[in-house]
């Protein structure tokens, strides 16, 4: 007897422990969760986007007429001196360009022939009013020996006045004719010199030695070269644009804001400055365009800019590495507050057309509406629904709900 009742008792024992562990292991656990409070706190809403930082004054230098411009970077002048990126200019006497004429074009056979042909018309009429000349010059001459007899005649009152005055007009005339046909003349020999230049031979020109005997290009402002837009040797048209020229030291940056952002931007609004590889920067708005502009995005989207000036309010030797055209990441604040209860934004979600959070209540996750005014992309400022020092449950999956065991992860 007692054998058997021993073996009831390990039975028993034996079933007592299965059933405990298939109860434990069917038992629901607790949802392992991340937790934060809600406290009281600064708040700042910005609207963020990329920037670049430009030099706030660049002189565009252009080619004033047209030519051949030199390559830029090689020695120019006399001094053997050239222009980098970088270098120092000062406004009026630094040269950043030199230009030379350009060569004479090539001429296709057919009007290669036309001007030959032209040249030797050009020369028969000259051949034509030179011997022209030398008729008005002999009838001048004639003219001249009859006016004499005349005056010789008149003296001695034996001839009319009215042959006098006649060889005295013939003379005039025929100077007349005479300053009229050598004038003629030199007209056809310079017409003859034009056809004759429209015939040459680029090959046959040769470049001027000194290239300072050209026109040479200064520097409009004081300031460094930022960029040379045209630094091979090449013929260009005039205004064609050489060299950008500013100085580094005067610098603003610009970002091209969504509209629905730059509506909320205030002129002389607080600034924070980063993302371009040092410490961040303090600076100010002083700027909103009037007008917007449409920008596609690299996803394809297009979206309506709005472009935003900002100046430093950090002294330049926190900002002294940055250059021209530099990108950074601005964040410019449209709202702030001092103290106000905040909850992270990932503790949010929607229930209908409410906010809501998960609180923990005695271990168990409650259901929680809210009324949340401003945001940004970390924090959410909590109106209603919510008191400081609630903790409550971070990226809640659909794991869990109202009611359900949790324990912070």
């Amino acid at each position: 007897m007692p054998a058997n009742w021993m073996k009831r008792i390990i039975a028993i024992v034996v079933g007592g422990a299965i059933v405990a562990l298939l109860i434990w292991f069917a038992w629901p656990q607790p949802v392992a969760v991340d937790l934060a409070t809600a406290a009281k706190g600064p708040l700042e809403v910005t609207a963020d986007d990329d920037g670049k930082t430009r030099v706030r004054h660049i002189y565009t230098v252009s080619a004033p007429i047209g030519g051949k411009v030199l390559r830029i970077s090689h020695p120019i002048g006399a001094q053997g001196t050239s222009l980098h990126v970088g270098d120092q200019v000062t406004a009026n006497e630094t040269v950043v360009a030199l230009m030379q004429p350009t060569p004479p074009s090539f001429l296709d056979v057919r009007s290669h022939d036309q001007l030959e042909a032209e040249v030797i018309a050009a020369d028969a009429s000259i051949q034509q009013q030179e011997a022209e000349v030398r008729r008005l010059e002999a009838a001048l001459e004639f003219a001249r020996t009859e006016f004499q007899r005349a005056q010789a005649l008149a003296r001695t009152q034996t001839i009319s006045t009215q042959a006098f005055d006649k060889a005295k007009f013939e003379v005039a005339s025929n100077e007349a004719a005479l300053a009229s046909a050598r004038a003629q003349l030199d007209f056809r020999r310079n017409m003859r010199s034009s056809l004759a230049a429209r015939l040459i031979d680029p090959t046959n020109v040769t470049p001027p030695k000194d290239p300072a005997c050209c026109v040479r290009v200064l520097a409009p402002a004081s300031g460094r070269v930022l960029k040379i837009i045209q630094d091979s040797e090449v013929v260009v048209l005039p205004g064609a644009p050489l060299v950008d020229i500013g100085d580094p030291n005067d610098l603003e940056v610009v970002a091209d804001l969504l509209s629905t952002d730059a509506v909320q931007i205030k002129v002389n609004a607080p600034v924070r400055i980063d993302g371009w590889g040092g410490p961040p920067i303090r600076g100010k708005v002083v700027r909103v365009d009037p007008a917007g502009f449409l920008k596609v995005s690299a996803l394809g989207i297009e979206e309506q800019r709005v472009r935003v000036t900002i100046d430093f309010t950090d002294p330049p030797e926190l900002w002294s590495r940055l250059g021209h055209d530099y990108r950074v990441i601005v964040h410019a604040t449209i709202w702030s507050a001092g103290d106000v209860l905040t909850v992270p934004v990932s503790a949010l979600f929607r229930k209908g057309e409410d906010w809501a959070v998960f609180v923990v209540e005695d271990g168990r996750a409650q259901l929680t509406p809210v009324k949340i005014g401003h945001r940004n992309n970390r924090m959410a400022e909590v109106l209603e629904g919510l008191a400081a020092g609630r903790q409550v449950v971070l990226h809640p999956s659909d794991k869990i709900a109202d009611g359900v065991r949790i324990a912070q992860r």
